[in-house]
């Protein structure tokens, strides 16, 4: 629905609606006049693209973020591009000096490029230099961070150029040490766009695979701005975050990449990190035989000890009649046993009176004897003892036990 042609228009974007839009001219108006009012600004990125056609008195150039996958179209005079001391290159990092414009009439935005910088090697290492020390203060760089490498992967991960002659050098000398070495390898972009987020993402992939016990980084050799994505901080920080570990291989013995310094162990040249992830096949071959050597040399040794000590030990005055020992030992064993003989025997005889003499004392002590000298015992007819003559009356029927049985009388009288 259109505004009729009396009707004031909203000042406000907020203040529209259905009934009280803007037209296009006017939307493009307003974002004409934001962006106007957008300051000149400082902007640094890489070069990917250039477009310079021949008279033309504009070219139009691509800047990308070295650490996102952003990028950025912008349109500069001709005059700039050849007031710089060097050409303008692929890949090359300047810093813009920029203006926001907005093509009403198509609905664009634009970046006019005012000044063009190159970024020189030596401010490159400065700011590599600065990220280096906030990096080794927070702890990134600490060796007790750094993971010992396995004794032997299962599967080496490697993250290399595509078709590389350091990913050669890997292979040929990982297989020259250990043959049956097996890869998991990632060809990536190592230098300009791209490399960064191609390079974490092949990590980060390896880091998954559940085989990949030791992650390889290797380059060749090249310039400081060659090298730049491995001193970049979004690289190094995916690298310390990493759970396998990681070995370092870029460039040469001089170079000095960050992801050195992150890594669990820097080798110096590709060669050197595939000393570094496998062992010497032969090498360890020669050293289970020296050790075998040494265990068989240890064992004989012992075992001629021992031959001596039982020589010493037969040659010994008490080994020439081995009999005598046990000579010895037999009459000391007769000797104790009739000694034991004899003490049993003199026990049996003791004992043997001693029962005699109980007995004797049981016999003497026993009612039987009593009775047998002339006593006897009266008994009432219940069997209770008589024991004064208050206990009986005339008449009365007793029992008399004498020493050879006994017998029945009555009581006629008691005597006073």
């Amino acid at each position: 629905m259109q505004p009729s042609p009396g009707t004031a228009l909203p000042a406000r974007a907020a203040d529209t609606s259905p009934e009280r839009p803007w037209p296009v001219r006017y939307l493009s108006l307003k974002v004409g006049e934001y962006i106007d009012r957008m300051p000149v600004t400082w902007v640094e990125g890489q070069v990917v693209q250039l477009n310079r056609r021949p008279g033309a008195r504009t070219a139009y150039l691509t800047l990308r973020d070295t650490d996102a996958d952003m990028s950025l179209s912008c349109s500069v005079r001709v005059l700039a591009l050849d007031a710089m001391p060097a050409p303008l290159t692929q890949g090359s990092r300047v810093v813009i000096q920029t203006k926001a414009e907005y093509w009403a009439g198509r609905g664009s935005l634009t970046f006019d490029v005012r000044q063009i910088r190159p970024v020189g090697v030596g401010e490159l290492l400065a700011r590599i230099e600065y990220l280096k020390q906030n990096l080794a203060a927070e702890g990134l760089f600490d060796a007790r961070r750094k993971r010992p490498l396995p004794f032997l992967p299962r599967r080496i991960g490697m993250i290399c150029g595509r078709a590389s002659a350091a990913e050669r050098d890997v292979v040929e000398n990982v297989r020259r040490r250990w043959p049956s070495a097996r890869f998991e390898v990632r060809q990536v972009a190592v230098q300009g766009v791209g490399a960064v987020e191609e390079v974490a993402g092949a990590l980060r992939e390896l880091d998954a695979h559940p085989e990949v016990d030791v992650v390889v980084i290797t380059r060749g050799g090249g310039s400081v701005e060659d090298l730049l994505p491995f001193s970049n901080e979004a690289l190094v920080r995916a690298v310390s975050a990493a759970r396998t570990p990681v070995v370092s291989a870029i460039g040469h013995e001089v170079d000095t990449p960050l992801l050195d310094l992150v890594a669990d162990l820097r080798a110096s040249t590709p060669t050197d990190a595939a000393r570094a992830v496998v062992p010497d096949a032969v090498e360890q071959t020669r050293t289970i035989a020296d050790l075998r050597a040494r265990a068989r040399a240890a064992q004989e040794r012992r075992i001629d000890a021992g031959r001596r000590a039982v020589a010493a030990l037969v040659e010994r005055p008490v080994m020439a009649d081995r009999v005598a020992v046990f000579d010895r030992h037999r009459e000391r064993l007769e000797h104790l046993t009739a000694r034991l003989r004899h003490l049993r025997a003199v026990r049996l005889d003791r004992e043997r009176d001693r029962t005699v003499h109980l007995l004797a004392q049981v016999r003497l002590l026993a009612p039987r004897s009593t009775l047998d000298r002339g006593y006897a015992i009266v008994q009432h007819p219940d069997g209770t003892i008589v024991r004064s003559r208050e206990q009986v009356s005339p008449g009365e029927l007793l029992r008399v036990r004498v020493g050879d049985g006994d017998f029945t009388v009555r009581v006629v009288g008691a005597d006073g």
